[in-house]
C-alpha cells in the first residue's frame, strides 16, 4: 500500500480523534494514522523532495489543518490536537467520506480558501479536479518550484550558449 493522500487521511483521522477524546499530541495521531493505513518502514521514513518533512507526517500535519480550518478539530495547545463539537457531529453523520469538497459545506472552510492566494488555489483545485489529489500543498509547491528552477536553468543555458 503507498501512503494515502492527505484527503484520504481526513476522514480516518477524525474518527481517530473522536475515539481517543481530549488532548492528543500530533506524534501519537500520526502514529495512529501509520497503523491505520498499514505503512511500512519504508514508507514511513519517505521524505519530501526538500528533505524537510517526512511524506506521511506532512500529509497527516495537512488533514489536519484542513479540518481544524472547517471546525472539525481544535488545538488546545502547542503540538496537540482534539476534536471539537462540531467534528464530533460529522463523525455521527458517517459521511461516505472527508475531504476539500465535503469541507467546503462549512462557512470557516470557505473563508481559509477565499484567503489563500488565487495562483496557489488554481494549482491546487486543479489538481483536485484532475483526481490527481495525493500531494499535499506542500507537495504541489515544492513540485511548481521545480519546474520553475528547470525551466529557469533552461533559459539560462540557452542565454549562455547564445553568447
Amino acid at each position: 500500500m503507498s501512503i494515502p493522500d492527505y484527503q484520504t487521511i481526513m476522514k480516518p483521522l477524525l474518527q481517530y480523534l473522536n475515539d481517543h477524546s481530549g488532548q492528543n499530541r500530533m506524534q501519537d495521531v500520526i502514529e495512529g494514522m501509520i497503523e491505520h493505513f498499514a505503512i511500512s518502514e519504508d514508507e514511513r521514513v519517505e521524505m519530501l523532495p526538500s528533505g524537510q518533512q517526512h511524506v506521511i507526517d506532512n500529509r497527516v500535519g495537512w488533514a489536519r489543518t484542513y479540518l481544524k480550518k472547517a471546525g472539525l478539530l481544535e488545538d488546545p495547545k502547542r503540538g496537540y490536537v482534539q476534536i471539537s463539537e462540531k467534528g464530533k457531529s460529522v463523525v455521527n453523520e458517517n459521511p461516505a467520506e472527508i475531504n476539500v469538497k465535503f469541507l467546503n459545506r462549512f462557512p470557516e472552510f470557505q473563508e481559509f480558501r477565499k484567503r489563500r492566494n488565487k495562483k496557489v488555489d488554481e494549482i491546487i483545485d486543479e489538481n483536485i479536479e484532475d483526481q490527481n489529489d495525493d500531494l499535499s500543498p506542500n507537495e504541489l509547491l515544492e513540485k511548481g518550484i521545480g519546474i520553475i528552477h528547470a525551466d529557469l536553468g533552461e533559459e539560462l543555458l540557452k542565454g549562455t550558449s547564445k553568447n
